[in-house]
């Protein structure tokens, strides 16, 4: 069998599978078999509907590998957009508090503190978690990723961080999916379910991130929060908030919001 046969005959198994890229999926898992050997372990994994990120263990988000695996979400491509504001809201300070709630693997607090160290910026990252899932895979990607400038806290949102209120930037990509949601087997069957949903409007957890962003946020500090699509938080960052926006992702829906810390 060539390359070129091969990479056709794993790719059609994927498509008749459902999978969404199945060329590019199956380029992946041919070059993973050029290490490990067992090309058709894998391709049976995928077929199965095991998410790509956990037969090879990476996520590639921005500019980093991190591990994921069951237990924690999958960062999604769309979400890197929210790590560009956060960065935004940070550019002209010069030792930033970051608090990243509902942190999961990392992907948007990581990011943050590679890339203000690539810059030769320094900054303070504080990775808030509860899920006991997810928190060993937060721990170990902020050991290989952010040892000297990320500090894990495996709490609650309600929960004192032990922070003044002198933060200057909080994200967050929380569970928001509305009950009911219809998911592909990827997501419903292996990113865990305390990070997929919401409640019944979805904003079950995205309204105590806003009141612990309340409390962590100086005067002048920025939220940053992911969101479904039809959601709109304005409604709920009225008293103490200005300069609320809704931004679009790269396909034009609205996918975060920011506000400013009165």
């Amino acid at each position: 069998m060539t390359a070129g046969s091969g990479l056709r005959e794993v790719a059609a198994r994927l498509a008749a599978a459902g999978v969404a890229s199945p060329e590019w999926d199956a380029r992946v898992l041919l070059e993973r078999a050029g290490s490990t050997g067992d090309l058709e372990t894998s391709v049976r994994r995928r077929v199965a509907r095991e998410p790509l990120q956990h037969i090879t263990g990476i996520a590639w988000f921005r500019h980093l590998a991190l591990a994921v695996g069951p237990g924690v979400f999958v960062p999604r491509p769309e979400t890197e957009l929210v790590v560009d504001a956060a960065l935004d809201a940070i550019a002209a300070v010069e030792r930033p508090l970051v608090v990243d709630l509902c942190a999961g693997s990392g992907a948007i607090g990581l990011s943050i503190a590679h890339e203000r160290a690539a810059a030769g910026r320094a900054v303070e990252v504080h990775l808030v978690e509860a899920d006991p899932g997810a928190v060993p895979w937060l721990r170990r990607n902020t050991a290989a990723i952010a040892a000297d400038s990320g500090v894990v806290h495996e709490t609650d949102l309600a929960d004192d961080l032990g922070l003044p209120r002198l933060v200057d930037v909080v994200t967050a990509n929380p569970p928001y999916l509305v009950e009911g949601t219809e998911l592909d087997p990827e997501t419903a069957g292996h990113d865990p379910a305390a990070a997929l949903w919401g409640g019944t409007d979805g904003l079950d957890v995205i309204r105590p991130v806003i009141g612990a962003a309340a409390r962590l946020l100086r005067p002048g500090g920025t939220l940053v929060v992911e969101h479904d699509s039809t959601h709109d938080l304005a409604p709920l960052l009225t008293s103490g908030w200005h300069d609320v926006q809704r931004h679009d992702d790269l396909t034009g829906r609205p996918r975060y919001s920011t506000a400013v810390r009165a």
